[in-house]
Parts: structure tokens; C-alpha cells; sequence
């Protein structure tokens, strides 16, 4: 086994059987970073590595149990792709570990067979689905850090990132955050490692990396209709906006219906949440001219996309159905974030 880290005092019998089951089957143990893996892939694995939902976690586990008697058990229901068990420096396991399956119905049978399995006498471990985590969150970025900047040092540093958003940190008055998604579970685990070890060059005080927890991005969520809303009273002048894009963002209440695609744009662009981009399709035209859309607005600095259904009413407007579904969409938007329209 590469990487072997334990105190031969401890467990000695159990330690004794894992070393001479791997010398039997021959089978590739690596301990590293606090874990001990096989496969990853397995060996004559040949294609893409199991989609996500393919694995799942084992908890209450026996500390003295090892790998001679977890594999084979979590082998006799499907096909692995990976085992992770968890391990102390004394050469204990932590009490848990990971199983991905070549495919989600393996995970699946591992759960209603193994969920409850007495592994011991007495001793019942615990099979559920892996929460596969894969967004991380970079807290206590400087305000003038930029989005081309950040970007550019995780590609540096890190490999497998999909997306960086920046927000306007909820939790403090200055300073920025940003969310991190990366293509897999271990991608993201592994840049969170480099990220808090590392010593990024981006002028911050103190940065923090974790993984994003469902309380924060609950709270980004909603941070871009509290803070336009803080905003709104920037522009109560009347009428519709002939301010600058970078000036202040007039208020909904007095910006015609017609005008909300520039309204949602100068919206974003002065959070700096980047260029709201749209998708309608026409689902379904009544006889009476009616038109029902399906649309999609992706906002890049905006935690998830707005989607839904609206009706357009035939009109001589001199725009296309298309660009009234658009500005359409775009109203329902500034409702969903919560602006007093009428």
C-alpha cells in the first residue's frame, strides 16, 4: 500500500489480515490527504468516470473494520468504481467512507441491501446517497477584486472549475464573495485543499474558502432584491431613465412596461452581476392571436436562472413576439425579486 501511515500497536490482527488480502488479490491501496482509495478508476476501466448520483456513504462504521472486509462486501452488489475510507494516523478508520458504483441503480441496490447491514455483531452500519458537493465559497475578497482577475488565478491554480460568481458579500458592509463551481465532487475537493493552503495573490485581508452552505446561498439568493432595493431610492425622479447606464438605476415604479428589458439590464449591470441572456420559445397560439411562451433568463452573477411560462397579446407594437416575450420575462423577474411594479 503507497502512502502507509498507522502505528503498528494498534489493531495489529486486523492490519495484519488487510496487508495479506492485498497481497493476495493483488488489489491497489493509496493513502493520501487523510483517506485511503481504491480504484478511481478501478483497473480496465475504460470511459468517462460514473455519472453523479453513483455514490453513496457509509457511516457507523466499526474503527478497527479495513478494506479486506468493506470491498468485497460492497462489491457483491454492483460494480465499483471507487472506495474511500476515511483513516486516523493511528491507521484507524474515521468511521466512514464512500462507494461510487459504475452506475446509479448499483448505489441504489447498495442502499436497500446494505442500509442496516450488520457488518458486526451488534453493529449496524449505515448506507445513504453521497451529497456530491461540488460549490465552494471564496468569503473576504477585497471590493476591487474583478471577475476576469479571480478567474484567471483559479485557472491557475486549480483545474475543473465550471463557473466563478461574484456577489456584494451579505455578511459584511465591504469586500466581495464569490462561488466556485467545479465539475465533480473531487474537483472541488481538491481546489478547497489548494485554496486554503495556497496564498492567492488577490490583495484580501484574510480569505476563506469553504464549501457553500445551503444558508449562504440562500442568502445570495435573495441579496440581489435587497440591495436594488436600497437602490431603488436612488432614482424616484419619474419618467422613464436618460441616465447614463453607470448612473443611478431609476425606479420600477415609474418605468414603463415597454422598458424593462433596459430596466433589468441596468439593474445588473450595476450590481455587477453581468448581462442578463434570454431564451423564449412559443409553446402554444389561440385563435384569437394569443401566444404562450416558455422562457429562461440566465443572470451570470445570479445563484440560479429565472424560468416559467407567459402570454403575449397580439398588438401592433413594431417589436416581434420574440422581443415582447423577452420584455416580458424580464418584468416577471423584478416581481420574483420582490419590486413594487404597479
Amino acid at each position: 500500500m503507497e502512502g502507509q501511515m498507522w502505528s503498528d500497536t494498534i489493531n495489529q490482527a486486523n492490519k495484519t489480515a488487510l496487508l495479506a488480502w492485498v497481497k493476495e488479490t493483488g488489489i491497489h491501496l493509496v493513502q493520501v490527504n487523510g483517506q485511503r482509495k481504491y480504484g478511481g478508476p478501478p483497473p480496465g476501466w475504460v470511459g468517462d468516470p460514473p455519472p453523479s448520483g453513483s455514490e453513496v456513504f457509509i457511516g457507523k462504521l466499526p474503527q478497527d473494520m479495513y478494506e479486506n472486509k468493506l470491498i468485497p462486501l460492497f462489491q457483491s452488489v454492483g460494480k465499483l468504481y471507487e472506495f474511500r475510507l476515511m483513516m486516523t494516523f493511528s491507521g484507524l478508520n474515521r468511521g466512514f467512507a464512500y462507494a461510487k458504483y459504475s452506475d446509479c441503480h448499483s448505489a441504489q441496490v447498495a442502499i436497500t441491501t446494505l442500509n442496516n447491514f450488520e457488518v458486526q455483531k451488534g453493529c449496524l452500519i449505515m448506507v445513504c446517497k453521497s451529497i456530491e458537493k461540488c460549490e465552494l465559497c471564496m468569503d473576504g475578497l477585497p471590493s476591487s477584486v474583478n471577475l476576469g482577475q479571480l478567474q484567471m488565478v483559479l485557472q491557475e491554480v486549480t483545474t475543473g472549475v465550471e463557473n466563478v460568481s461574484l456577489y456584494p458579500n451579505p455578511s459584511r458592509k465591504r469586500g466581495r464573495l464569490a462561488v466556485l463551481k467545479y465539475h465533480s465532487h473531487r474537483a472541488a475537493a481538491m481546489a478547497k485543499k489548494t485554496l486554503a493552503e495556497g496564498n492567492l495573490d488577490l490583495h484580501g485581508e484574510e480569505i476563506h474558502v469553504d464549501w457553500l452552505k445551503p444558508e449562504m446561498k440562500q442568502k445570495l439568493r435573495n441579496s440581489l432584491g435587497k440591495t436594488s432595493s436600497e437602490g431603488l431610492k436612488l432614482g424616484c425622479d419619474g419618467g422613464a431613465s436618460s441616465q447614463r447606464p453607470d448612473g443611478p438605476v431609476p425606479s420600477p415604479l415609474h418605468v414603463p412596461l415597454s422598458s424593462m428589458l433596459d430596466y433589468l439590464s441596468a439593474l445588473c449591470k450595476k450590481q455587477q452581476l453581468g448581462e442578463p441572456v434570454y431564451l423564449t420559445k412559443c409553446v402554444q397560439v389561440n385563435p384569437d392571436g394569443w401566444m404562450r411562451f416558455w422562457y429562461q433568463v440566465v443572470i451570470p452573477g445570479y445563484p440560479s436562472p429565472f424560468s416559467g411560462f407567459i402570454w403575449i397579446k397580439p398588438e401592433q407594437s413594431g417589436l416581434s413576439e420574440h422581443e415582447k416575450a423577452k420584455n416580458a420575462a424580464a418584468f416577471q423577474v423584478l416581481k420574483t425579486l420582490g419590486y413594487p411594479l404597479f
